[in-house]
């Protein structure tokens, strides 16, 4: 990899996205540590959080007490978040030539929430372009591997300090195999149906060579 080829990243808005356990948080962070060292200024976000709304939203939806929760109201937490977060952070990010990545973002919803209570995918993006002001992520990198020998670590917490933070799944990780399953194959269709904004990168190979994968792939975006 050439690093000077790297700059054209700048203002750049890219998204990791795929199914619980495939190392997307491992695989931003990496990327932020390596456009950092070739001297970019890049944010990292989570998606939902990163505000103190989108917190707040994140506590709520993530919560196994909230089992009750119907896909409509689902999605329209998710969107509020993320409308709090392009207004606050990462709007202004961009606008200064950061590049901002996020942990998940419009595509987790089009691959959780779809179907679910009769919403469509058209139905989803309607209400994201209100919620992301019309600016879509420049590359979205699905990392995809098998739902079955996916990673899956219990993670839920409400509280950072809790001595007892990641023994209980999450509202969503406590799905059935079968949803999960459903998920993975939404997220290959969007890939599918959008070549020019997806890219699907096997996850399930050692962390260092998924990297290399991912920066050959940035490679090409303008």
């Amino acid at each position: 990899m050439q690093w000077e080829h790297m700059n054209h990243l700048s203002g750049k808005f890219i998204v990791f996205d795929g199914g619980e356990g495939a190392g997307k948080s491992t695989q931003a962070n990496l990327l932020k540590d390596t456009l950092e060292k070739d001297g970019l200024n890049v944010l990292l976000v989570r998606d939902p959080g990163t505000t103190r709304i989108g917190e707040l939203i994140r506590g709520i939806l993530l919560n196994p007490d909230h089992m009750e929760m119907g896909m409509r109201c689902e999605m329209l937490l998710y969107m509020a978040a993320r409308a709090q977060m392009m207004t606050q952070i990462i709007l202004p990010a961009l606008d200064k030539g950061t590049v901002v990545i996020s942990d998940r973002f419009v595509s987790s919803t089009l691959a959780y929430q779809a179907g679910g209570e009769g919403m469509t995918s058209a139905d989803i993006i309607s209400v994201g372009q209100i919620a992301v002001h019309n600016r879509w992520p420049d590359l979205t990198i699905i990392l995809d591997m098998d739902t079955e020998s996916a990673r899956v670590k219990p993670k839920f917490t409400l509280f950072p300090n809790d001595p007892d933070a990641g023994v209980e799944k999450d509202r969503i990780e406590q799905r059935s195999l079968e949803y999960h399953k459903q998920v993975r194959q939404n997220y290959l269709r969007q890939a599918k149906d959008h070549p020019a904004r997806y890219r699907v990168i096997g996850a399930d190979r050692e962390k260092a060579v998924v990297h290399a994968e991912i920066l050959e792939a940035l490679k090409s975006l303008r």
